[in-house]
């Protein structure tokens, strides 16, 4: 079922994490790097490795259109980095400087979300990248966390043991002992499982910890419920602490590895041991599913990190290109086109796209003479077939996304009557003064407002008529 295809031994120290792209594989370590790798041939891409951390790297991610690399290290601070030069764009300085254990993109990739070894944890808005909400676990270091799959709640593991959940104002809505001897990471799936007891529709979230343990978990994000979060069942197999965890894209199958040096996958719904591997010569901290096709990648303190085939059908482009559509079509980036020409069974064409670098903008301009006289697609069959694809793109893609700076932070809604408060940020004016009638904070950055008052925002309402206006031609 996993066969062993490639091994990549360019780390100097241990491997602390991986992460995938629909086109790259990511991985970080005590080595103070971060290193990038072409998923079509395992090279190692040209820019990398990425330095600029003055300690260990200890986790990265790619946003959800895979343009963006986030890593986080000890020397406190959060950086994002440009996938397509390498360029470091930002360098986001933890409150405190303490260490910078995990981080996470939203779904929606407007935050980016950074827990710390003093139990702090922080939202970035990923546009202005200014601090958005910060907060804090009562107890312990943050060690894992992850988002639900609409990006407005979020789940954060402790050393203390504990699972919590918030909301995207940094509210903590439900704490849960999860793990005796600390968590050490957590995922959410991003497919919807059905209770039989009541009909509502719960998502899996998997989590592991040092008790040697793997929990699943079924989880209700629901403002008119609030959260509910059940104990489902305990996967057992592994002999020492477990240090990763993480679903199939899919949800069909957990995947974790330990300090038994062993990597374990099994299938979620009876719980049941598919495969272990036992390939690793030293503690497994890592393990990951690419989103676009049967791989895995664990690493380990042995400074390798291991890529498997898995002999499955690739179950899940399509579902994946769905949550990635909600980044405007115009806006893709070369990757997310090949995920769309996967999702729609024309992966055949995938290297010729990105050999004449399609993104999203070229690909809604494409037309029968391009693609016979530039990209020589000289079947008039498969000319067809993709332009019918392409047609029915440009038919879902009625509008583009709301600018950032038009959502109002505390509402995340279009503002209608915005405001700037003593903080200098602009919200809608009924949701400030609500927020104003229970607490004197500024809820961007969570210090006290030396002036309650108020004052309209007529460039920014203006600016807002003009998009609006645009959006009705």
């Amino acid at each position: 079922m996993a066969t062993l295809i490639h091994t990549l031994a360019d780390h100097s120290d241990d491997v602390n994490y991986c992460a995938f792209s629909s086109s790259c594989l990511a991985t970080c370590s005590l080595d103070k790097t971060i290193r990038v790798y072409s998923l079509s041939t395992f090279a190692e891409l040209p820019y990398s490795p990425l330095q600029g951390h003055t300690y260990a790297v200890h986790c990265c991610c790619f946003s959800p259109s895979g343009r963006l690399l986030a890593s986080c290290s000890t020397d406190g601070t959060a950086a994002l980095w440009d996938t397509r030069d390498g360029r470091r764009l930002a360098e986001l300085q933890q409150p405190g400087a303490s260490p910078v254990r995990v981080c996470r993109f939203a779904p929606h990739a407007s935050w980016l979300l950074a827990g710390a070894a003093d139990g702090g944890l922080v939202l970035w808005n990923v546009q202005s990248l200014k601090l958005y909400r910060s907060g804090k676990v009562k107890d312990g270091s943050l060690m894992a966390c992850a988002f639900s799959p609409n990006g407005h709640f979020f789940v954060t593991g402790s050393s203390s043991g504990d699972l919590t959940v918030w909301d995207d104002k940094m509210r903590c809505l439900y704490n849960e002992k999860a793990h005796d001897l600390g968590v050490t990471c957590c995922d959410i799936s991003s497919h919807p499982v059905s209770d039989s007891e009541n009909g509502f529709k719960y998502f899996q979230m998997a989590s592991c910890g040092q008790d040697n343990q793997v929990k699943l978990w079924l989880i209700l994000f629901a403002d008119f419920l609030g959260v509910q979060l059940k104990y489902k069942c305990t996967l057992n197999g592994h002999s020492a602490p477990v240090l990763a965890c993480a679903f199939s894209c899919d949800g069909q199958m957990i995947v974790s590895g330990s300090v038994d040096k062993c990597v374990i996958i099994y299938e979620t719904n009876t719980g049941s041991t598919l495969h272990t591997l036992s390939q690793h010569t030293r503690y497994v901290t890592t393990c990951a599913f690419a989103p676009h096709s049967p791989l895995l990648a664990t690493g380990s303190m042995d400074k390798t990190v291991h890529i498997w085939q898995l002999d499955l059908k690739q179950p899940c482009a399509g579902d994946t290109i769905e949550n990635e559509s909600k980044v405007a079509v115009e806006d893709w980036s070369e990757d997310d086109v090949s995920a769309w020409l996967c999702a729609q069974d024309l992966a055949d064409f995938v290297g010729l796209f990105k050999m004449n670098n399609i993104d999203g903008k070229e690909l809604l301009n494409l037309t029968k003479e391009n693609l016979a006289k530039e990209l020589k697609i000289e079947s008039l069959g498969l000319c067809s077939k993709v332009l019918q694809k392409i047609e029915a793109l440009r038919m879902t893609t009625i509008s583009v996304s709301v600018p950032d700076e038009f959502l109002c932070p505390i509402t995340r809604e279009l503002m209608n009557d915005p405001v700037i408060a003593t903080d200098g940020y602009s919200y809608e004016r009924e949701a400030m003064e609500n927020w104003l009638s229970k607490r004197r904070s500024s809820p961007m950055t969570n210090l006290p407002l030396h002036s309650l008052m108020l004052t309209p925002n007529r460039t920014l309402k203006m600016a807002i008529s003009r998009w609006l206006e645009t959006q009705q031609k």
